[in-house]
């Protein structure tokens, strides 16, 4: 769900301001972020399979480390407290739960490939069966969060405006585009081209550095 992890990553700084952007969008891909740094290590795997749903090419075979429900509550308790400690308390809960939230929009959308904990029972609700379910549920979502956003921290310059449109373009195309672009060559090709999403972080700092809270505009 790569727009609705953005979407949630947007609307988050909406609730509590004090988040910085990049860490609100990189709580909510955190599991994303370790997900291909696994793959390249051998640790999870993953397949290229054309079709595997309507939406998408990829067979998630296993990532018990990084998208299992019991390693995510891990995860998202340990990111809560360390954030706390510079965020204070109120951005420790919103990053842990933004940690925690990838898991819970990954089951709305995907097949039963998602682990309750390494080794147990997979589950996944598929969303991703259907494209038109699934532009309309995450697509939905998506508007919300920059709507949320954009009323929330307007721009203070030109490249306030830009720097998120292009983000906004960049992510709803390569998203929209996702069951009728051509399979990925390989699994490895899988893995470096995710790692490109730790171009994020700057990226939303970049936009931060530009955008003003309403409430000092």
């Amino acid at each position: 769900m790569l727009a609705g992890h953005l979407a949630l990553g947007l609307a988050a700084t909406r609730l509590e301001p004090k988040v910085p952007l990049a860490a609100a969008v990189g709580a909510s891909f955190a599991l994303d972020l370790a997900w291909p740094v696994l793959l390249i290590a051998g640790v999870e795997s993953v397949q290229v399979h054309p079709h595997d749903t309507a939406f998408t090419s990829l067979a998630f075979v296993s990532y018990p480390w990084t998208h299992s429900l019991a390693m995510v509550a891990v995860w998202s308790i340990a990111a809560g407290l360390l954030a706390a400690r510079s965020l204070g308390r109120r951005g420790g809960v919103a990053l842990g739960l933004l940690v925690m939230s990838h898991w819970w929009l990954d089951l709305v959308t995907h097949r039963p490939d998602l682990p309750l904990w390494p080794g147990g029972p997979l589950v996944g609700a598929g969303l991703w069966y259907s494209i038109p379910a699934t532009i309309a549920v995450e697509g939905g979502l998506f508007l919300a969060g920059i709507v949320a956003y954009t009323r929330a921290w307007p721009a203070r310059d030109a490249t306030g405006r830009w720097a998120l449109a292009a983000l906004l373009v960049l992510i709803g195309g390569l998203w929209i585009t996702q069951p009728w672009s051509p399979p990925p060559p390989s699994d490895m090709a899988v893995a470096w081209g995710a790692l490109s999403m730790w171009l994020l972080l700057p990226w939303c700092a970049w936009i931060a550095r530009h955008r003003t809270h309403a409430a000092r505009a």
